[in-house]
């Protein structure tokens, strides 16, 4: 991080300081106080961090910022909101550097596809990006701190469960490109249907000019007739005729997908290591973003040689004469149905799927679970395990509709050993379940009982 005065940084909050000097760190967790740092006071359901202000300068910090006074005189900047305050701060921040930047968001899939732009941008480019789940109205901020002036590039993924979230975080980030990947259910308890979601994703056009591209799915049937203003649109898909940037002659094997991307003025050939027509989408909208910042196709698609999966996101492990797919960072309708089909295409023995409860879903949730009974029987999927109270609808459904074997759970131990009493040489497995439900537990119990086997 470059140094900011506490003059300037309260300007930027909507306050004042008559603190001398600078700094050049930001820290929001007094554990983590460093000598010379700002301390940001943020509060949360269980926490308000304006009573740890007065201990973190004691620890080192130079300021606070905080929401009321904390008695710590001019080592104090009094803001209205230290969320919001934060947002400003790196909204500022990021100002004072000219790079490009491309914004991310969507229902299903936004973290692959910030990873195969990042994976683009920075084959040419030195490019930022957020780590992990620093996708929120805290994490873009403390990203954008990690800007150096030897940046040219940025890839910033936004998440939300609300109206007006990333609205806030966009305002800080203002994107030179956007990209939406699609609109699916996740979080339709909090805004109602599909139709308040793609609002709330579209959220992302008020930290950008008028005149900033936008990239969006072409195939998604909420994103094709989005009302996006005066924004140039590339859309980018499969089946429709009319994208910018399509996928034709597509063949996939276990580890690999090979298609022809076509668009103004070429087409090239992609041969890509990973599986998923979901990914499909996901490296055309790379090409895309690559294509607005001067990286051609064919430099785009040779970058994602290298692509590699990222945590518990799909990753393919072959061992023990078996195939894995650990795909437990999240799960939704959309995404459950792209997994399905991965393993559905999977050249095996037996296909054999294990999911868990999909969260945040609301009312909703009973059709959700049921459709993914669907997807498995659609897939070919020979045994269904199931974990969690709203799986049951899964597995009823998966039965009606000719799934075989099906398999209820309601703790990991005993998925777990029926797991291993089950699985053959050759077969290949599916997890897949929210990040709340820990899916992981039963991979590592099953390759802990599966290595003593050996």
């Amino acid at each position: 991080m470059i140094p900011l005065s506490f003059k300037e940084t309260a300007r930027a909050a909507g306050s004042v300081s008559a603190l001398e000097g600078k700094f050049d760190t930001i820290c929001t967790d007094t554990r983590k106080i460093t000598a010379g740092c700002l301390f940001i006071a943020l509060k949360g359901e269980n926490f308000d961090g304006n009573e740890f202000a007065a201990g973190a300068v004691k620890n080192g910090a130079l300021c606070a910022v905080v929401d009321r006074d904390c008695g710590l005189g001019e080592r104090q900047i009094i803001v209205d909101d230290t969320k919001r305050a934060l947002l400003k701060i790196a909204g500022y921040y990021k100002s004072l550097f000219d790079i490009k930047t491309v914004g991310v968001t969507g229902s299903v899939g936004k973290t692959s596809t910030k990873e195969m732009i990042y994976t683009v941008l920075s084959s040419k480019y030195k490019t930022l990006k957020n780590e992990g789940n620093q996708n929120n109205e805290i994490g873009v901020p403390l990203t954008l701190f990690n800007l150096e002036k030897s940046h040219r590039a940025a890839v910033i993924e936004m998440g939300m469960n609300h109206f007006g979230e990333i609205s806030g975080i966009t305002q800080a980030v203002k994107p030179d490109i956007a990209v939406i990947s699609n609109i699916g259910v996740s979080h339709i308890e909090n805004l109602g249907s599909r139709e308040g979601i793609l609002k709330a994703k579209l959220e992302i056009l008020e930290g950008m000019s008028d005149k900033s591209p936008l990239i969006l799915n072409g195939d998604d049937d909420m994103l094709s007739k989005a009302n996006t203003g005066e924004h140039p649109v590339i859309y980018y898909g499969i089946e429709n005729s009319a994208c910018a940037f399509r996928a034709q002659e597509i063949t996939s094997t276990d580890v690999e997908t090979v298609f022809t991307c076509c668009f103004k003025g070429g087409a090239v050939k992609a041969c890509l290591p990973f599986t998923g027509r979901h990914n499909i989408y996901n490296a055309l909208s790379a090409a895309a973003a690559g294509y607005l910042t001067g990286i051609s196709p064919e430099e785009s698609f040779e970058a994602l040689k290298e692509y590699k999966t990222t945590g518990m996101r799909q990753r393919i492990v072959k061992k023990y004469g078996m195939t894995f797919i650990e795909d437990c960072y999240n799960a939704s309708p959309d995404s459950q149905a792209a997994a399905m089909s991965v393993l559905g295409n999977m050249n095996c023995a037996r296909r054999i799927a294990v999911t868990g409860d999909m969260l945040e879903l609301g009312s909703y949730s009973r059709t959700a679970h049921e459709a993914v009974g669907g997807y498995a029987a659609e897939n070919g999927i020979d045994i269904l395990f199931t974990y969690g109270e709203n799986s049951v609808f899964t597995a009823d459904k998966a039965e009606e509709k000719g799934v075989r074997d099906v398999r209820r759970f309601d703790t990991k131990p005993e998925l777990t050993a029926a797991l291993a009493d089950t699985l053959k040489e050759g077969d290949a497995v599916l997890f897949k379940a929210s990040r709340g439900m820990k899916l992981e537990d039963v991979i590592n119990g099953l390759y802990e009982i599966l290595e003593k086997r050996g």
